[in-house]
């Protein structure tokens, strides 16, 4: 059986992303059984995190291409990309690390887009270094979506089998409201269902969270939910999705912590990452949906804190290698509902 190859992406090397790369990969030799990962970022950024886990920095085995890795455990197999970082301080803002993560994400998507590698695994950027560095996204989704130039995209979060998608993300709450639309709604629809079928769970049930308080509560705090939510909510019903809602969030949320519901739509980031984060913590990834191949991040930041300290856990990259090998087979289904739909949606 063909194991998917997946491209690691080291983040931001002023961060704990060198350090939790190597633990993953030089601690972890059951990951090699379900995918062949290759790093993509800087060999002495790398040794760097290799020496402060105790590793051997000859560890680290630089190729020019993902069909040169051979996959042996106890090696890092690193196409490099750039300068060296290696003499990047740790934990301080730098612009030469900031233009690496944002490089090393591009580099990344160009070997998908030749085919490859068949998924993208991404350690933590800083937003403000990738913004010094000349790179003005607001992180990596919008980057990723930029790069292999589609529209219709989501953040995921997920832990398990529950799955948090987002209407919007990475803009101010006046904004997010703005962008909280029919059309936008519609397709993160369509994209759950996809994804749902990429999981051989066609008939599961999405439970869609509303905007406002309670709801909207019959139109006393906004209509947002009753204009917009209800109607894209009956409308995939009509399609043979099985859709609920607009319901409370505050409701909703707690009863999918329990179990009750495994897909769920929030609307804007707090609204889903906050009680996220809050419960889950490291045992949560972060997915993309709606790019040709899957990706998948850890759900923590550069940590510049405790960066080049030794003690970064590496269990949120370890989660995000597992689920990106587990999906990429049957990612072709999620891709071609969101290639549709940013056909429909294209401007002439």
């Amino acid at each position: 059986m063909t194991i998917p190859t997946l491209a690691l992406t080291i983040g931001d090397a002023a961060g704990i992303g060198p350090e939790t790369t190597a633990r993953t990969l030089l601690g972890h030799d059951d990951l090699r059984e379900i995918c062949r990962p290759v790093v993509i970022g800087d060999a002495d950024a790398v040794r760097r995190g290799v020496e402060v886990v105790g590793g051997d920095p000859e560890s680290v085995r630089v190729i020019d291409s993902p069909a040169d890795a051979r996959n042996e455990p106890g090696t890092i197999e690193l196409i490099q990309d750039g300068p060296s970082l290696g003499k990047v301080p740790w934990g301080e803002i730098s612009p030469a690390a900031g233009d690496g993560a944002a490089r090393f994400v591009m580099r990344a998507c160009a070997l998908a887009r030749d085919g490859l590698v068949d998924g993208i695994v991404t350690a933590p950027l800083n937003k403000a270094a990738m913004h010094a560095g000349g790179h003005n996204w607001p992180g990596h989704t919008e980057l990723l979506a930029h790069e292999f130039g589609v529209r219709n995209f989501s953040l995921v979060l997920s832990a398990g089998d529950l799955y948090f998608f987002h209407l919007t993300t990475h803009v101010s709450l006046r904004q997010a409201i703005e962008d909280v639309t029919r059309e936008r709604t519609d397709n993160v629809l369509r994209l759950v269902g996809s994804f749902a079928r990429a999981l051989g769970r066609p008939d599961e049930r999405i439970g869609v969270a509303g905007l406002n308080p309670h709801a909207g509560e019959n139109r006393i705090f906004g209509d947002e939910d009753a204009d917009i939510l209800a109607p894209a909510v009956e409308a995939a019903r009509a399609a043979g999705l099985n859709a609920h809602g607009p319901l409370p969030a505050d409701a909703l949320i707690p009863q999918a912590v329990k179990g009750k519901w495994n897909l769920v739509i929030v609307c804007y980031h707090d609204q889903g990452h906050a009680p996220f984060k809050a419960v889950y913590g490291d045992d949560g990834v972060n997915i993309t949906v709606g790019l040709p191949v899957v990706r998948v991040s850890v759900d923590h930041g550069t940590a510049f804190d405790i960066a080049g300290q030794g003690i970064a856990r590496e269990a949120s990259l370890v989660l995000a290698t597992r689920r990106a090998a587990e999906l990429a087979p049957g990612w072709s289904d999620v891709w071609e509902t969101a290639r549709r739909a940013d056909e429909a949606t294209a401007t002439p």
